[in-house]
């Protein structure tokens, strides 16, 4: 029987595992899908995909920068418990995927998978993560990771392993760099400048504030003012050059880069798990069920 996409799409579904993983057992049973599910369960795959359903909303951000400080990246890489995104085996792995982002260069996940964990090696990330998710007894994703090239300098900064910032300046050096990476960590601006704010953005801010300012009842034109100054308060604080930076407030972020004849070009900004559904697991009724034999 030929492997067609059909077969490795539906043994991708019903096992967890990557494309090519579900490929290669096809291949090797002629297409029979039944007998695959089989020698992968033998094998222990079937075992780290059933762990793929399980939801992986803790794990570590990394960040690393070239040696001419001209490409940076970011790399998340979830598990389901926070210990063991400090387990060695789960770093070594994650950190080793950081280095193959840096060099590759790809963002898109799914081709990610695909290259080699090892330059010149055999293993693929994936097979490599499958193996780790056998060994480790989680579910391990690599969910994400962004690439930042500069012509000026790239500049990173992790916080506990949990948030990560790349900031591109053209001029300054990367202490300031660091710095402003720092800042954009703390307080997680939405802009580099305020004239990058959306309009869908301006206009839903607007609309609540002139909603509040509406009832106060005051006369139209003053509303107007009102309005136009929330606006303008709103876009200093979402803007990065207008914030007050966080380790002097009495100067912004931009007055800080600018003295050192600097000019912000970009920040990337990724936190672990956001976006992530976690599941809420009801321990006593877990226990319950348990006694009650369900």
């Amino acid at each position: 029987m030929a492997v067609t996409a059909a077969l490795v799409k539906e043994l991708r579904e019903r096992t967890g595992l990557g494309m090519m993983e579900c490929k290669k057992a096809l291949v090797e049973t002629n297409g029979d899908i039944e007998t695959a599910i089989d020698n992968l369960r033998k094998s222990g795959q079937a075992k780290a995909a059933k762990k793929a359903g399980r939801t992986a909303a803790e794990g570590i951000v990394i960040a690393k920068v070239s040696d001419d400080g001209k490409t940076g990246i970011l790399l998340e890489i979830n598990s389901e418990t926070d210990f063991v995104a400090r387990d060695d085996n789960f770093l070594n792995f994650a950190n080793g995927v950081a280095d193959r982002v840096l060099s590759t260069k790809e963002t898109d996940i799914a081709k990610l998978l695909e290259v080699a964990m090892v330059e010149g090696g055999s293993d693929s990330i994936e097979e490599t993560r499958s193996a780790l998710v056998q060994k480790i007894g989680e579910n391990i994703q690599v969910r994400r990771s962004y690439v930042v090239e500069s012509e000026g300098l790239v500049s990173a900064y992790v916080h506990s392993g949990k948030i990560g910032v790349l900031v591109s300046m053209n001029g300054g050096n990367d202490d300031l760099g660091k710095d402003v990476a720092m800042h954009v960590a703390a307080s997680n601006p939405l802009v580099v400048n305020p004239d990058q704010v959306d309009q869908a953005t301006l206009d839903k801010e607007k609309e609540i504030f002139s909603a509040q300012a509406a009832e106060s009842g005051k006369p139209a034109d003053i509303i107007e003012k009102m309005v136009l100054g929330r606006i303008s308060k709103f876009l200093k604080e979402v803007s990065l050059v207008d914030q007050p930076f966080v380790k002097d407030p009495d100067t912004t972020v931009g007055k800080l880069v600018k003295a050192a004849g600097a000019e912000l070009t970009s920040f990337t900004r990724i936190e672990v798990g956001e976006g992530i559904e976690k599941e809420e697991v009801d321990f006593a009724a877990e226990v319950m069920a348990q006694a009650r034999g369900q």
